[in-house]
């Protein structure tokens, strides 16, 4: 256990969600970590801000009525990545502070620095600050890419009270800050990545986007459980916090966001990493289903939505008899609680004897399902494994399960169509309340269930 220092001028923060404390704490009362408290020194500051605070200063600044404050719409900067606009709600908000996390090497600064050579390319002014490379070394890679031409600058800098002058002086549109980690502040004292100095600096960086409207983009690195390393209170502070990530089998990555102030957090960004740079994947169900194998039991396409984007992944069943006394169960790509639910439906409700057998669930691709509606399709490739039945190519399936067997509705039904449809399905099988209301499209047959019983009848 560490000592607990006597000294005023230290303080204890959890590393997981910046609670503080004046002595050492095993556990976090907040956030219940264990053995996330660090010792860092206390920021002291004469300022006029924290002599407002103790009230030594009268504050002239009074509130205003809601009627009176204009409203109006802030023109988005295109980032030249459709992919990367959608994710952002549309575009590059001026003043906003957003924060894009990842493991190392997944393509954090290649993805920047190509939306940073689009935005100059389109007569942005745009500033480029790097803590971890050389000037060269971003020349290399900007190389690589393929910059030609615009009002782009680079730098190579640390220390916050430089940076923050130069963003006063160049006012850019648009900063790019690689990483928040390598930067320091003098008035703090401990080391760069530490608690006090990464909270320091995303709040003054914070302070300078809304009052020079820069849009300032934070790079920051990702512990070993996927968070972003540093205080919580990190994210709290800035306006939209992404995650970018890699699948499971590293074909392609995947731009999630975790908040948005000015956006939803339901949509996603696929890109492919080539070697000049990340390209976009425009029709991920494509990809998605590119390698699917024909006429194979156990194998059955549903329609997910990643926001308003509805993407076909390939669900994969496997059932044969167990060989010891317990049956296994693994799943891939799907909650392992929620196959165990589906396949005690599939025993109660429909009569298959699987507690005998063992069974695997895989959503091949690398995606993780997290909505209800992929409910019905790993039913349907658990008793087409079961049965030795293959599902015809041209079948989706979605809908939701209920513990009764029933077959429950999902939302945006025509979107899973037509997406079906572009892709050269004939037959879909969905709730039969979504089947009724859903309107008709040529050339597709729509198939209403309303229990999982009457799937036998359709797989033969």
């Amino acid at each position: 256990m560490p000592k607990q220092s006597n000294s005023r001028d230290t303080v204890f923060f959890c590393t997981e969600c910046g609670y503080e404390s004046k002595k050492w704490l095993g556990q976090c009362p907040a956030c219940h970590s264990w053995n996330s408290f660090s010792e860092e020194p206390v920021v002291k500051t004469g300022s006029k801000a924290s002599q407002k605070a103790s009230g030594k200063v009268r504050s002239q600044r009074k509130p205003v009525p809601l009627k009176d404050i204009d409203s109006y719409t802030e023109e988005r900067l295109d980032t030249g990545f459709p992919e990367f606009s959608r994710v952002l709600g549309g575009g590059i908000v001026p003043g906003s502070l957003v924060l894009i996390a990842g493991d190392p090497g997944i393509g954090k600064s290649t993805l920047l620095l190509q939306a940073a050579i689009r935005l100059a390319e389109g007569g942005r002014k745009v500033l480029y600050i790097s803590g971890e490379e050389s000037l060269s070394q971003i020349k290399l890679r900007a190389d690589r890419i393929g910059f030609r031409d615009g009002d782009l600058g680079f730098l190579s800098e640390t220390d916050l009270g430089t940076i923050l002058e130069l963003l006063r002086q160049e006012k850019p549109e648009v900063c790019i800050i690689d990483s928040i980690q390598t930067m320091y502040s003098e008035d703090v004292s401990s080391a760069a990545g530490s608690v006090t100095q990464v909270r320091e600096c995303a709040q003054h960086m914070m302070m300078l986007a809304k009052e020079e409207n820069i849009a300032i983009f934070l790079v920051g690195h990702v512990t070993k459980e996927g968070t972003v390393a540093g205080p919580r209170v990190l994210e709290h502070i800035v306006d939209t916090v992404l995650y970018f990530e890699s699948g499971q089998n590293g074909a392609f990555r995947l731009l999630r966001s975790a908040k948005n102030r000015f956006g939803s957090t339901n949509e996603i960004g696929v890109f492919e990493m080539r070697s000049n740079g990340l390209s976009e994947v425009l029709d991920p169900s494509e990809l998605m289903l590119s390698d699917r194998p024909e006429h194979a039991s156990g194998a059955v396409v549903t329609c997910l939505l990643e926001g308003t984007r509805p993407i076909l992944a390939e669900v994969q069943g496997l059932v044969c008899e167990t060989a010891f006394g317990m049956a296994r169960r693994q799943a891939s790509g799907i909650d392992y609680n929620r196959l165990n639910l589906l396949l005690a439906v599939m025993e109660k409700r429909a009569g298959l004897a699987l507690s005998r057998c063992d069974a695997y669930v895989n959503v091949a691709g690398g995606m993780h399902v997290s909505e209800p509606s992929a409910d019905l399709a790993v039913v349907v490739a658990i008793i087409s494994s079961y049965k030795n039945i293959p599902v015809p190519d041209d079948t989706l399936v979605f809908g939701e399960v209920g513990l009764s067997g029933e077959i429950r509705a999902v939302r945006q039904v025509e979107e899973r169509i037509r997406e079906a449809k572009k892709l050269g399905f004939r037959r879909v099988i969905l709730p039969r309340h979504n089947a009724a209301k859903c309107r008709q499209e040529e050339g597709i047959e729509l198939i209403g269930v309303r229990y999982i019983s009457e799937l036998f009848r359709l797989l033969g």
